[in-house]
């Protein structure tokens, strides 16, 4: 578009329209610059950089304890796995063993954390394609894990309770009873979810067949998380490099072979019963004990690279630390899922009409803060 705000139109007759930047409290601040002939996408441009807060270089400036928090606010849906992320990655440089007990609660919170972000992931996905009601029910369930988070660690969406060596206090009394009340609600309202929209011929319309993503192509963009896995992708970090005792777990790696817009919905609506199941394999079984390894009060890595993978609700985060032996990072790289899988956007938009755009965007799940960092 112009100055003007009407649409620029190139010498070959198509179109040129600006997509964002919209408010935070939509999707995040993202520009997309698309090319169109007639209702016919030619050609996407992500323009990225609008939220960026240099959250890398404020890593390096902070200490081994300190700076873990800082992650909470690239994926924000993802709070307390990014943070595991940071955690795992500097325990492994200290050669530190984490409790048992530590590791049982990091994965219950893991798989709470996830299990709310699909949730929230489903209502704007209904409400992105026109439907408001399903927000509202996500929202209602989502509300019962947020009340869990809060009570057990004082805070609903940045929780900064993980910490080099274990976690920083132990559970509430409550916690057990809470989650099995939260979880109760959920696996009771998850039929009305397939009744609202799973089963909903217009959304299967905007979905099926639309933004088709082939292996090869996930596969040579990087992309991961149930992205990937919609596209038959193998990618679970917790099957292929298990961390805080997964292996341990019994759990499916959901796949799906359809690569288009239906099966990356189809696949997170069953990420969130793997997610129910593990919880409930955990939640009576959480062992006694300490919830923290002992540690110096200033913690020092010893010098050389050190690198951790998690899998976030949206794929695979990587942790990547320098360290030249001082009390902080030298160096601090972030292997953000989002940011991989917003490259593929281009190339799975082309030929897709201007409102299927809105279906791609929503089934790629992209938190914009967690590519700009």
């Amino acid at each position: 578009m112009n100055l003007l705000g009407d649409p620029e139109v190139t010498p070959e007759g198509e179109f040129v329209i600006n997509i964002g930047p919209q408010h935070p409290s939509t999707h995040g601040v993202l520009h997309l610059k698309v090319w169109l002939d007639g209702e016919t996408i030619k050609k996407v441009q992500p323009h990225m950089g609008y939220i960026h807060r240099s959250i890398e270089k404020m890593s390096e400036s902070l200490s081994y304890r300190n700076f873990i928090y800082v992650t909470s606010r690239m994926d924000y849906i993802s709070a307390h796995i990014n943070n595991t992320a940071c955690a795992l990655a500097v325990e492994k440089g200290l050669q530190v063993e984490v409790p048992e007990r530590a590791k049982v609660i990091r994965l219950l919170l893991g798989e709470l954390t996830r299990l709310a972000s699909h949730q929230l992931w489903w209502g704007c996905t209904g409400l992105d394609l026109g439907a408001v009601t399903p927000f509202f029910y996500a929202f209602r369930e989502r509300e019962a894990i947020l009340d869990v988070m809060d009570e057990t660690c004082g805070a609903r969406l940045t929780q900064n309770f993980m910490v080099p060596g274990g976690i920083m206090y132990d559970i509430h009394p409550n916690f057990q009873h809470r989650v099995k009340e939260a979880l109760k609600l959920v696996k009771s309202k998850l039929h009305e979810y397939d009744e609202l929209l799973t089963g909903n011929v217009i959304l299967q319309g905007r979905l099926k067949g639309v933004g088709y993503m082939s292996a090869e192509d996930a596969t040579n963009y990087g992309v991961t998380g149930p992205t990937a896995r919609a596209s038959g992708v193998s990618c679970d970090v917790r099957k292929w490099f298990p961390y805080d005792g997964y292996e341990k777990v019994q759990f499916e790696e959901v796949l799906d072979t359809g690569g288009d817009c239906w099966a990356r919905y189809m696949v997170r609506m069953r990420e969130m019963k793997q997610s129910i199941s593990i919880i409930e394999q955990l939640i009576d079984n959480i062992p006694e004990g300490e919830i923290q390894a002992k540690t110096k009060q200033v913690l020092k890595l010893p010098k050389g690279e050190f690198y951790q993978r998690v899998e976030t609700a949206r794929g695979e985060l990587g942790v990547y630390i320098v360290s030249d032996g001082a009390a902080s990072p030298y160096r601090i790289k972030y292997r953000s899922p989002n940011f991989s899988n917003l490259s593929a956007l281009p190339k799975v938009a082309i030929g897709a009409k201007l409102g299927d755009l809105i279906s791609i965007m929503a089934t790629f799940d992209l938190i914009i803060p967690d590519i700009d960092r």
